[in-house]
């Protein structure tokens, strides 16, 4: 009996356990408080914060980026709207320098060609200084490569005079060389160029006198051979400045013949007695013996003094000869003839600004 009720105790028990066990689960589930909630939405918000947070933070490293893109553009755009200002401002000055340019016009006659390695340069002077306006050439019929030069419009207007030089060709000189040609002074707009300027060679031959001796003073046998040598005493020529030396010649069937530069009548020249001279020495002026080989100078030879260009670049006379005379006579030893002046055909020309 004790054990059945024992054992019906137990079971009552358990069932009364399993019961209590049941309804507990059955029970809903208690409602959150409005503190809860605002704690789980406060949680989630700042997660959805840290979420956004973190999405806004990508996507203002994005924008950065794109904005750095941007600044990048606009900066590239910037420095090359600074290039195309550059660029303009360039155009600008270099319309600027365009409008403050101005034409010069050089005209000339009887310029010489001076062959492939020499060329003229025209020179204003503004305050005492060179100012070079260009290069040109001329060829053999006497036209000048260019005629109408732009230059500096303030130096243009403010030249006193013009000159004209022989510069080699190529020159590595920015300087002006020491043989000027012609020059002139400004007269208003206009400079009438001549050999005569100062700032050219500077020399008038108005009223020099030249003349001319046959004899052969080194030849063994000077009575006979008088024929056969030219020289020039009592030679009275103005002194040429810098860059330029007399030459006189014989010019004959088989072209000219130089008998010597120099500088002063009163020495003898570059040649001395000259390379066909005979044995015995000659004067101390310039001029030359013919002796070996012979030349007889009264069988059609003419007589020139040039001005040569020094240094010089051809064995030919220049195209300055101020005197000529266009037959050498027979008038007995040591016989005087005189030399005709010839300046008309010296170089000439114009600068108009």
């Amino acid at each position: 009996m004790k054990k059945r009720l024992l054992l019906t105790l137990i079971v009552l028990l358990t069932a009364v356990i399993v019961i209590s066990a049941c309804s507990r689960a059955q029970e809903p589930a208690p409602t959150p408080t409005p503190a809860a909630m605002t704690d789980d939405a406060m949680n989630k918000t700042d997660d959805m914060s840290k979420d956004d947070s973190m999405a806004s933070d990508e996507s203002m490293e994005k924008n950065d980026e794109v904005m750095g893109s941007d600044d990048t553009m606009k900066k590239e755009e910037g420095d090359m709207s600074s290039d195309e200002s550059m660029e303009k401002k360039d155009d600008g000055m270099s319309s600027e320098d365009a409008m403050m340019q101005a034409a010069l016009t050089l005209t000339f006659a009887n310029l010489p060609n001076l062959g492939p390695d020499r060329a003229y340069e025209g020179w204003l002077i503004v305050d005492g200084k060179p100012v070079t306006t260009g290069v040109f050439t001329v060829d053999d019929h006497g036209m000048a490569s260019a005629a109408e030069f732009p230059v500096d419009a303030h130096a243009l207007k403010n030249a006193t005079a013009f000159v004209l030089t022989i510069e080699p060709s190529p020159d590595d000189d920015p300087a002006p060389n020491a043989i000027h040609i012609i020059g002139g002074d400004f007269d208003g707009d206009a400079a009438a160029l001549t050999v005569s300027h100062p700032l050219a060679l500077g020399v008038d031959f108005d009223g020099v006198n030249v003349s001319y001796i046959l004899g052969a003073p080194s030849s063994e046998n000077a009575k006979a051979d008088y024929k056969k040598g030219i020289w020039w005493p009592g030679l009275n020529l103005p002194q040429l400045p810098q860059g330029w030396v007399y030459e006189g010649w014989v010019a004959g069937p088989d072209g000219p013949i130089s008998t010597g530069r120099f500088t002063s009548g009163d020495m003898a020249d570059s040649d001395g007695n000259g390379p066909m001279a005979g044995p015995k020495s000659g004067p101390s002026f310039p001029g030359q013996d013919f002796i070996n080989p012979p030349i007889d100078l009264t069988a059609g030879y003419a007589a020139v003094i040039s001005i040569e260009p020094d240094p010089d670049n051809s064995p030919l006379p220049f195209s300055l000869k101020p005197f000529i005379d266009e037959t050498i006579d027979d008038v007995s030893d040591h016989g005087s003839q005189d030399m005709e002046t010839r300046t008309d055909a010296f170089p000439t020309g114009q600068a108009q600004r």
